[in-house]
């Protein structure tokens, strides 16, 4: 027998990365690095996860942003998997990296930027095809799930003309001080987004708006910039809306960031991620509010085959805390199916395409997540 492949997870023990070893650890036939900046932290979280794994695992220090080339070729990872974030503030130091050893490399970003000018960059690509391996950025909630919804209810429709969708977090999730500082750093921030058939101006966490979940119930709606908006109607250009918001569960909590929204809009404040500290500090403080439920809902719009108008709506709802599963849930398939060479393509490109929806509902039918179609 071979050796086992060797998946390397930067940011292994943070909030997402941490669960994307938790899942991939399961698999006995592979071999599992953690790794971070701090060398402590990853061998604290293989103590954590080794009770309960099937894979080989073991901790390394890397720091995504500086890669030690040397050090990476050493290890032999036949993919790099880079949870490490906030990526608003990442270059492709590490997707180079994986690519001059010949390894596959997948992040979890969600980061506008970050993605759109990943999946575009054509000496990335070039190089990555040269090598061999695959190179995808956003293996996340967005672009991977939300694509994923869309690619399997497409067929429904004669013209899909419109996505409007969000995600709606439970407020016991800690986001920790980097994502905090990210979410805080979009408040007010001006970013164009289709609508009727216009790119218009929208900023961040302003538009409020409620959505009722099935079990959720109604929470508060904000815009948000996500790769999509600009990646969506490149791949399906019959679309005129794509509209993408985000929520914070707790009341208080979600109109604040939509009142730092003006002042942050305004330039009265022009570094609101200054604040991630202190408002951290009293979310923590506040958890007792809100519960562990999260949300995602997508509604597409079109025309039928008939020629009348069509509609569905599709909602994912988490319990018990198993929310932050699915911002990794991509990473984690696609992680799988290249260790087990089921993936063919090579190059650069954001996730889109790579993981059907049918993956997803499988990946997460042993956690308390359920999905509505209506």
């Amino acid at each position: 027998m071979g050796a086992k492949p060797r998946i390397l997870i930067v940011g292994g023990y943070g909030a997402f990365g941490l669960r994307a070893s938790e899942r991939l650890a399961r698999e006995a036939d592979l071999d599992i690095v953690l790794a971070g900046r701090s060398l402590s932290r990853a061998k604290e979280a293989v103590a954590v996860l080794t009770p309960a794994a099937a894979a080989r695992l073991s901790a390394v220090a890397i720091d995504a942003t500086r890669p030690d080339v040397a050090a990476l070729a050493a290890l032999a990872p036949a993919i790099v998997v880079n949870a490490s974030g906030p990526f608003q503030t990442q270059d492709f130091s590490l997707a180079r990296a994986a690519i001059e050893i010949g390894a596959h490399y997948i992040d979890l970003a969600d980061a506008s930027r970050f993605v759109q000018a990943l999946a575009r960059d054509r000496e990335l690509d070039g190089a990555a095809r040269a090598r061999g391996v695959l190179v995808v950025s956003g293996a996340s909630t967005v672009p991977a799930i939300s694509a994923a919804v869309i690619d399997n209810f497409e067929p429904a429709f004669a013209r899909l003309t419109a996505v409007r969708y969000g995600i709606s977090p439970g407020n016991s999730f800690d986001p920790g001080p980097a994502t905090t500082a990210s979410i805080l750093g979009a408040v007010g921030r001006p970013f164009k987004a289709l609508r009727e058939g216009d790119w218009r101006t929208l900023h961040g966490w302003q538009g409020l708006s409620r959505h009722r979940f099935p079990t959720l119930g109604s929470r508060w709606m904000g815009h948000c910039d996500i790769p999509d908006l600009t990646l969506f109607p490149e791949r399906w250009p019959a679309l005129r809306t794509v509209d993408f918001r985000a929520g914070v569960e707790v009341t208080p909590f979600h109109l604040g960031l939509w009142a730092l929204s003006w002042p942050a809009r305004w330039r009265f404040l022009p570094r609101p991620e200054r604040l991630a500290s202190p408002l951290l500090a009293m979310k923590r403080r506040m958890t007792f509010l809100g519960t562990d439920t999260g949300g995602m809902f997508m509604e597409l719009s079109g025309i039928a085959a008939a020629g009348t108008p069509k509609s569905l709506s599709w909602h994912l709802e988490a319990f018990n805390g198993h929310g932050p599963y699915i911002p990794t849930t991509p990473a984690v398939i696609l992680a799988r199916k290249l260790a087990r060479g089921e993936v063919a393509a090579t190059g650069a490109q954001a996730c889109i395409g790579l993981v059907a929806l049918d993956d997803i509902e499988r990946e997460l039918a042993d956690l308390d997540i359920r999905f509505t179609l209506s």
